[in-house]
């Protein structure tokens, strides 16, 4: 099947629109990007993670819709146009989308991960290259975590080192389930993942299975439910800044005495504050640095 790429310029005041329009219209997929990217007049529009920005579309935005081949692209233009009562047809381009076998383009940007000393990620397209490293098949999907954030890959480090066989272990947080299953596989035993997202308890879940690592996963509520209702050896949680600071007495309550509590999700300048919160129950301390993310780590007194 043969594609095109409708290119539209157009102010920040109808980009949204535009693209829901063409979308209602028939096209595959619609993206806004910034007109004047790679250049002097370039804006930032998007900040920190977790904060929604105050604008959705840039002051010359650029609209690209995938259409099927056989779609009239000047007129899906116009229809879109007269539906959002615009004077005047937007000027646009039309660019031809050579035809690919997309599967394997997409499986090709995906390769294995070597994480700290014998740790292998790896899509199920490829082979482990050491089947003697802890290997995790995981392909990249909807829910958070594939190893390849720095946040995920601190954690990942972290657990490395820190879990011990037979230790019980809550990933608050799971995504994909790959800080549980890590554990699971480093010997953490019984291993819980918490989300507030059906559909990453799922796909936690389906993670799980694949791997043949036994971890019970579920929402927030599973917490007042045995075998979850405990204090556990180690709590870990990869989310952001401020979902950490408010769940701080929480997360502290969850870790047993002697017990440890890692946290990720941190700009290394944020660390202070979210220690800060912490510090009524636990001395969290940055244990490790990478990209301009930070692991804050603690033991419970």
């Amino acid at each position: 099947m043969s594609f095109r790429e409708l290119v539209v310029e157009i102010d920040r005041e109808h980009a949204e629109a535009l693209s829901d329009a063409l979308l209602d219209l028939g096209a595959l997929s619609v993206s806004v990007e910034d007109a004047d990217a790679d250049t002097p007049d370039e804006q930032p529009l998007f900040g920190e993670p977790g904060l929604i920005p105050e604008r959705s579309a840039w002051q010359r935005s650029r609209v690209v819709a995938l259409l099927p081949g056989a779609h009239d692209a000047a007129l899906l233009l116009t229809a879109a146009s007269n539906q959002l009562g615009l004077a005047n047809v937007p000027a646009s381009a039309v660019r031809e989308v050579e035809d690919q076998d997309w599967v394997r383009l997409t499986q090709s940007q995906f390769d294995p991960i070597s994480i700290g000393k014998r740790i292998w990620v790896v899509p199920s397209w490829h082979v482990a290259p050491d089947p003697e490293a802890l290997v995790l098949e995981l392909d990249p999907g909807l829910a958070f975590g594939t190893g390849s954030h720095p946040t995920t890959r601190l954690c990942m480090e972290w657990l490395e080192q820190n879990v011990t066989p037979g230790g019980s272990l809550l990933d608050y947080g799971c995504g994909s389930g790959i800080l549980a299953i890590l554990a699971e596989k480093c010997g953490a035993s019984p291993v819980i993942g918490i989300d507030i997202d059906p559909q990453a308890v799922e796909s936690a879940r389906q993670n799980s299975a694949r791997n043949h690592a036994i971890v019970t996963y579920g929402l927030p509520d599973t917490l007042t439910a045995p075998p979850a209702a405990a204090e556990f050896d180690i709590v870990v949680a990869n989310i952001l800044s401020n979902p950490l600071k408010l769940m701080a007495a929480m997360l502290c309550g969850r870790v047993r005495a002697g017990g440890k509590l890692a946290l990720s999700g941190i700009l290394a300048r944020q660390a202070e504050e979210v220690a800060l919160a912490y510090q009524p129950w636990m001395t969290m301390s940055v244990w490790r640095e990478h990209e301009g993310w930070v692991c804050l780590a603690g033991t419970r007194s």
